[in-house]
């Protein structure tokens, strides 16, 4: 079985400005870099479907659903953006891409739940690990990691999954929807204090909340990995492995202060695929977060996937 790689063309159609650090350049980056290194050819490309506002609404409220399309597709009819916040904003290419980046992840935990791919990795954007079940910010609309670990639980009868989040920033969106289901394991280590300013207090008991300070290297986040985060998975047991997957804690991320290079996202994914193997049958789906230096998100991510597809066993 390979690595199903989804990364839908919409996604490229939103835009929140000229210099906006959350670009389309970033799908661009990563999908030239994959080229230019020979390991497209180790990638299963599919094409994604359109998440439905009922998938959608297993991890947002029916209001907020409602909400968000209608100030997306104001904005298409208009050919105007809104803004959401001062750095969040829809286009005319916002609901598109966003309806594909949640359909990505639902249609790739399909795929690994019904083993027609052996995991599976989506370059998608807008990333979604800032959306609460309310509210859009943080260059955020909809919680696509989220979404599809309820839908594994909810529609594809899994009983526990774990969500882990390496991106710099806490993903307190996933936190306050996944936060008291006990059927959901949520790992994460984030830089503190930084944006959103929050995590350092778990809002539940199925939280393993890691916050590290300002310029924490690799060796030191190795270990707390170990330390923290193994010991919960392994006795937590989940049948399915989801990955927020932000690659700003990179040394060269300005968005950032942490100094991770490629060498410790690859420790770290071969570390999940150790538990995944153990417990889930090897099933992990994996979203795009946050990565704003285009060489560093571009190379930070080949070496996820070298993992993932076995290319660097």
């Amino acid at each position: 079985m390979t690595t199903a790689f989804y990364s839908p063309d919409e996604c490229r159609g939103h835009q929140m400005g000229e210099h906006h650090p959350e670009c389309p350049e970033r799908l661009s980056a990563i999908l030239d870099h994959l080229r230019a290194t020979g390991l497209d050819i180790a990638l299963d490309f599919r094409d994604a479907p359109d998440a439905q506002v009922a998938q959608l609404e297993r991890a947002h409220s029916a209001a907020y659903v409602t909400q968000i399309c209608d100030l997306m597709a104001q904005s298409q009819a208009q050919g105007q953006p809104r803004a959401v916040d001062p750095d969040t904003s829809v286009s005319p290419g916002t609901q598109a891409a966003v309806m594909k980046s949640a359909g990505a992840a639902i249609a790739a935990t399909d795929a690994v739940i019904d083993r027609s791919a052996a995991n599976a990795f989506c370059a998608t954007r807008p990333p979604g690990h800032h959306a609460t079940r309310d509210e859009a910010m943080g260059f955020c609309f909809f919680n696509n990691v989220a979404v599809a670990a309820r839908h594994a639980l909810d529609v594809r009868g899994l009983k526990r999954v774990a969500i882990i989040d390496f991106d710099v920033h806490h993903g307190n969106g996933t936190e306050d929807i996944v936060a008291g289901d006990e059927r959901i394991l949520m790992c994460s280590f984030f830089q503190h204090p930084l944006y959103p300013y929050s995590g350092a207090v778990p809002k539940g008991t199925n939280m393993i909340n890691v916050p590290v300070d300002p310029y924490t290297r690799g060796p030191a986040v190795r270990d707390l990995i170990e330390s923290q985060w193994i010991p919960a998975l392994n006795n937590f047991q989940p049948q399915m492995v989801f990955i927020s997957a932000g690659f700003d804690a990179h040394r060269e991320d300005d968005l950032g202060q942490m100094g991770l290079i490629e060498a410790d996202y690859e420790w770290i994914t071969r570390r999940l695929m150790q538990v995944a193997d153990e417990h889930a049958q090897g099933r992990i789906v994996s979203c795009l977060e946050g990565g704003y230096h285009l060489s560093a998100l571009a190379r930070s991510v080949a070496a996820h996937l070298r993992v993932l597809t076995g290319v660097a066993a």
